[in-house]
């Protein structure tokens, strides 16, 4: 796992801190931007699509709009009404991808059961897939190509990199395949020579697997699904679920005294993934302004 880090019968597992790390990343986010608006004049912009009020969806959207304030990044809120139509929302993301002031485009999600998202994540230009939801951005990470990576993948990833955790001939575990962090997180993941399994709802015998790993990551939406018990001593357990509570998808305290190394929830994965949006947006700006190439 990580160098520095074994596991004893008197020791609890090591806080993977995303906070820290997040704020490290606006800060040099913003720097970045500042030299983006020097330079040309422009100040990069995320738009964010809305679709109906719910309210976690409310609050998140206006924390992201606030962390953008906070980095130099400008943020534009297109709330379209619940009752909107997916052929609506193609419409209002396919007239944001062709809007030369716009650089990086995100829906937020759920935006309604009645809506076909992928018809609508598919309506994003590549380039401007900051949050990496579509097919082109998936095929990116999947072959190693240039392009936006998911947002709480590519935190993921980096939290594994900030506290030194070899991944090359581990076994990694991925609990949940959803299209925008368990299959993604996994191809990642396998870029980095790890060997990877995937768990799921259907999944025969999950402990035996998660027992066998020395990476886990949590990601199938469902508190408190992988024990303690199953941990391997030492391993590095990865917790992106969110649930009611500030439950993650771990069973946290009991986790962690088997653990090497692992994430709080909240403040584990949380944090990088709007950092990595920031960042990426911030890519977005720097490419289609002609000061580099992703």
């Amino acid at each position: 796992m990580s160098r520095t880090h074994t596991h004893t019968q008197t020791r609890t597992a090591r806080l993977m801190d995303g906070t820290a790390l997040a704020r490290r990343v606006v800060e040099e986010t913003s720097v970045r931007a500042a030299e983006i608006t020097r330079r040309t004049g422009v100040t990069p912009c995320l738009a964010t699509v809305l679709v109906g009020e719910d309210p976690a969806s409310v609050t998140y959207v206006r924390m992201k709009r606030a962390r953008c304030a906070k980095a130099g990044i400008d943020s534009r809120l297109v709330s379209l009404p619940a009752a909107t139509t997916t052929a609506e929302l193609v419409g209002t993301l396919r007239s944001l991808s062709q809007d030369p002031a716009v650089h990086g485009i995100l829906l937020q999600h759920p935006a309604g059961a009645h809506i076909d998202e992928r018809a609508a994540f598919e309506a994003i230009a590549p380039e401007k897939d900051v949050d990496g939801v579509t097919m082109s951005s998936f095929a990116s990470m999947s072959f190693g190509r240039p392009g936006f990576a998911s947002c709480t993948p590519g935190g993921i990833m980096r939290l594994l990199d900030a506290y030194d955790v070899r991944l090359a001939g581990r076994r990694a575990v991925v609990v949940g395949r959803s299209a925008i962090l368990g299959k993604p997180v996994g191809m990642l993941l396998l870029a980095r020579d790890a060997t990877v399994t995937y768990c799921h709802s259907r999944t025969a015998d999950l402990a035996v697997a998660v027992r066998e790993a020395d990476v886990v990551v949590a990601a199938v939406g469902r508190p408190r699904l992988i024990r303690g018990e199953d941990i391997r001593p030492g391993a590095v357990v990865i917790d992106a679920g969110y649930n009611a509570g500030n439950v993650g998808d771990v069973d946290f305290d009991t986790a962690r005294t088997r653990a090497g190394l692992i994430t709080p929830v909240p403040g584990g994965v949380g944090p990088m993934t709007i950092a990595v949006l920031l960042e990426q947006t911030v890519d977005a700006a720097s490419a289609q302004l002609g000061l580099s190439r992703r």
